[in-house]
């Protein structure tokens, strides 16, 4: 059952770059698609495709993955072959001005609108002064004050004549009109007029007084006339009005002939223009700034909200494009593989259907918000201030939100699902929606919603929503799940190399030869911890690169070597080695004990790994046993366990152990033993179940007193049938152990037991293969606990016999016996204890 080591070939899995037929990745296009993730691209086609109620994309996969470039880049392809949406516009509801209204206009037509009515607004402001100023307009308007003038004088006149023939004069006073005698010609005076007889007196009283009922129904008939009068000068100028508006408005009308909507708005417009054209006359200057104020404020306390923020009458006519699709024929498809570009940008538009990614996925950045002004110490708002939101922006097309950073914004996350379930845009306020403020606002018209919102996060995120958020398995029904890891073969390895170039050529760094992209590849490998697998977490690769092109730019190179991309792999170990040293450094202190020479009963160097942010060292760790007869059973005490130290992982490491001893060792008799397990100096949790091996291998070694080799280090998790299990963080638990040997001086007699299973594994660094080469060091591939057995303690384990023995002088006779010694001794005891009660038990009697 002998184990050989491996040879250095199966340690470290280098690429052959003659399969490279370029010299430098400057010579290669860039790589298109997603290669290895096919069953991603399966999904984004099918939930891009359906456009049923609930069928959004949630895109999963570990940081680093790339996931926002892929499926920028397959979106930029499909938004192409996509509908452009529509503009979205509000203006002013003459009618209820607290509830703007939205008008749906085709795409990049919406800037067409605003700039039309901009122009209209200004051309009447100067065609319509012109106009009244006209000579023709102040002939009617003349000539209707002057039939206005005559028929008020006529009346008086006539009423005049009247009472000059009966000797009485109508006379205009400050006070208005009077009438009295008169005699020859002049008014009578009070005191003369006494003087005249009582009967003249009274004939002049009675005419006086039918007069002046005359004069009172003359007097009354002026305000009917006045009005009369102001109606003509209306009926003028609104004949006027109709006339330079209709014509202003004929082009702009026939751009958007056959759209009712805006066609309704747009009378509405004439209307309320028609209504208003004194704003014209006084350029809109009739009012004081203060009056305007004083008005938008007597608005907003009315909650019409139509006063407008900045006091301007000629506001209303303004058009607030929320939605403007114009820079789509601008850009016209072109493309982009940044999610950054896309976030700086403020969207993508891909000459079709809109591409947004929202960075900062607030309530209001999402469903859009109006703000307010101060104006007088109050806050008045209007259309204008009506700011969209992304999915404004990205309706009819894609929005890409992080899901992480989209659950960490208050609010914004039951938002986005009230606006998908119910298919329209409410803007809201988070004031509002919690009752916070009380100040009027608008109520726009909803917007209808036909929005592909995609969310990206990790596995842990997606599962966890899918459990605790009843609402998101229906509203997020399409998952696209992204692969760790893809196949490292020849196809795979060539579009990796056509990847590193677009790398490149995206982060403007230098080209890399053959040799350089073979070894970000072996880098890739030992990334994924599998020689037969490339890791798609590229973004540690990405960073890797550009400090090789900084180290190889600092070298006056052209292009990037292997040398170079190993220096960046040292540096950047050395960066972030100071608590890996720490730990080297208190063993080979001996702070930390542990044995690398000779050998020790009950004691074995198990491996473990530290991780400690993105920084991950193996590190050596000693595992002792003791053993002892127990009473009854056999039980092994986990000490690690008992202080709380100790994981679930771990603890049923140790009871699989536990379970292997019992079915190994005295089938049929039970065991009488108890012993314990420890990691000793370790002051931290420990979890996992690779360490169960070694465990195992201690505690058999106690039980057959047989000394384990101190040189070897053991890691790999066991089940009940003594199989030796894959375990992870291999080739740093063998480099973590190997670190220490080398300080301490290379014996040729040292090594790691690992599972056989991990030989594929295998990405170990340089030196570690040096030392292998030399016969200084050795990893040795492990399938069963015999084998390990027979390795650690230079003799065979032993296989039971057909006698029901294991041969003599083998580890697990050695260990049987003394369990069967454990069992006799514990069998005496349970009699001596028998007879010792029944003694104590006579006497008392």
């Amino acid at each position: 059952m002998a184990v050989d080591p491996l040879p250095s070939e199966l340690l470290y899995r280098a690429c052959d770059t003659s399969q490279f037929d370029f010299e430098t990745t400057a010579e290669l296009e860039d790589h298109t698609g997603l290669v290895g993730q096919e069953r991603v691209l399966d999904a984004l086609r099918f939930g891009t495709a359906i456009r049923r109620q609930g069928y959004n994309i949630f895109v999963l996969g570990p940081d680093g993955a790339g996931k926002h470039e892929a499926v920028l880049r397959f979106l930029a392809s499909a938004a192409k072959k996509e509908r452009a949406p529509s503009d979205w516009v509000y203006v002013n509801n003459f009618s209820t001005p607290h509830k703007p209204t939205a008008l749906e206009l085709g795409a990049g037509t919406g800037r067409v609108l605003k700039e039309g009515m901009d122009r209209l607004v200004e051309d009447l402001k100067v065609t319509i002064p012109s106009i009244l100023e006209s000579e023709e307009y102040q002939n009617r308007r003349q000539s209707i004050d002057e039939e206005y003038q005559e028929r008020q004088e006529q009346a008086f006149e006539e009423l005049r004549g009247k009472a000059e023939a009966q000797e009485i004069a109508l006379l205009r006073t400050p006070a208005g009109f009077a009438l009295a005698p008169v005699h020859d010609g002049n008014v009578v005076k009070p005191d003369e007029f006494n003087k005249l007889p009582e009967g003249e007196r009274k004939r002049i009283e009675a005419t006086i007084q039918s007069l002046q009922k005359e004069l009172a129904e003359t007097i009354e008939r002026i305000p009917g006339w006045e009005k009369e009068h102001h109606q003509r000068i209306r009926d003028l100028n609104r004949e006027v009005a109709e006339r330079a508006v209709t014509q202003s408005m004929r082009d702009l009308r026939a751009h958007f002939e056959g759209l009712a909507a805006v066609s309704r708005w747009l009378d509405e417009v004439t209307a309320d223009l028609v209504s208003n054209i004194g704003m014209f006359a006084s350029g809109g200057e009739g009012e004081s700034e203060q009056q305007r104020i004083v008005a938008a404020m007597q608005a907003m306390m009315q909650g019409r909200a139509g006063g407008f923020a900045q006091g301007d009458p000629f506001r209303r006519y303004e058009v607030n494009v929320a939605v403007d699709n114009s820079a789509e024929a601008r850009k016209g498809g072109a493309a982009t593989s940044r999610a950054q570009d896309i976030a700086d940008a403020g969207g993508y538009i891909g000459g079709g259907a809109p591409i947004l990614y929202e960075d900062h996925p607030t309530m209001a950045n999402l469903l859009g918000r109006v703000e307010h002004m101060p104006q007088m110490g109050a806050l008045v708002t209007d259309f204008m201030l009506i700011k969209p939101g992304s999915l404004h922006r990205a309706n009819g097309g894609y929005l890409l939100i992080d899901a992480l950073k989209l659950l960490r914004e208050p609010l914004a996350w039951d938002a986005l699902k009230r606006a998908i379930r119910r298919r329209k845009l409410v803007i809201e306020s988070a004031g509002e929606y919690l009752s916070l403020v009380s100040t009027v606002s608008l109520e726009p018209d909803p917007i209808p919603l036909d929005v592909k919102v995609i969310l990206l996060g990790d596995r842990y995120l997606y599962y966890m929503l899918s459990n605790l958020d009843p609402d998101f398995g229906e509203l997020f029904k399409v998952a696209a799940d992204f692969e760790d890891e893809i196949d490292r073969e020849t196809e795979n390895d060539l579009f990796y190399a056509r990847l590193l170039a677009s790398t490149c050529r995206e982060e403007n760094l230098l080209p890399l030869d053959r040799s350089g992209v073979g070894r970000v590849i072996e880098r890739s490998s030992r990334q994924a911890e599998d020689a037969e697998k490339l890791s798609m977490v590229m973004r540690p690769i990405v960073d890797l690169v550009c400090e090789a092109d900084h180290i190889a730019r600092s070298a006056g190179a052209m292009t990037i070597t292997a040398a170079h991309v190993d220096e960046a792999v040292e540096a950047q170990i050395a960066r972030a080695d100071r608590l890996r040293e720490r730990s080297l450094e208190m063993i080979t202190r001996d702070i930390v004990m542990i044995d690398t020479e000779g050998e020790r009963v009950g004691q074995v160097n198990g491996l473990s790994v530290l991780a400690m942010g993105s920084v991950t060292f193996g590190r050596p760790s000693r595992i002792t046993a003791r053993v002892r007869m127990g009473l009854g059973s056999a039980r092994v005490i986990d000490i690690e366990r008992e202080v709380s130290l100790g994981g679930p992982i771990h603890t049923k490491g140790v009871l699989i152990l536990s379970g292997y001893i019992s079915g190994q060792f005295l089938p049929e008799i039970p065991l009488s033993m108890s012993a314990s397990i420890v990691f000793e100096q370790s002051y931290g949790g420990v979890d996992g179940d690779s360490a169960s091996s070694a465990e195992l291998y201690a505690l058999i070694s106690a039980l057959a007193e047989a000394p384990i080799a101190q040189g070897l280090a053991v890691t790999g998790s066991v089940n009940q049938l003594g199989e030796i299990q894959a375990i992870g963080g291999v080739n740093d638990k063998i480099e973590g152990f190997f670190d220490i040997c080398m300080r301490r001086g290379l014996t040729g007699d040292q090594g790691v037991l690992i599972p056989a299973a991990n030989v594929k594994h295998l990405m170990l660094r340089q030196d570690v293969l040096d030392a292998v080469d030399r016969g200084m060091f050795a990893i040795y591939p492990v399938e069963h606990v015999e084998e390990g057995v027979e390795l650690l303690m230079g003799a065979p384990a032993g296989v039971r016999g057909s006698d029901g023995h294991f041969p003599a002088g083998t580890i697990y006779a050695r260990a049987e016996e003394r369990l069967a010694a454990f069992a006799d001794n514990q069998r005496r005891f349970a009699q001596r204890s028998d007879e010792g009660n029944g003694a104590a038990n006579r006497k008392g009697s």
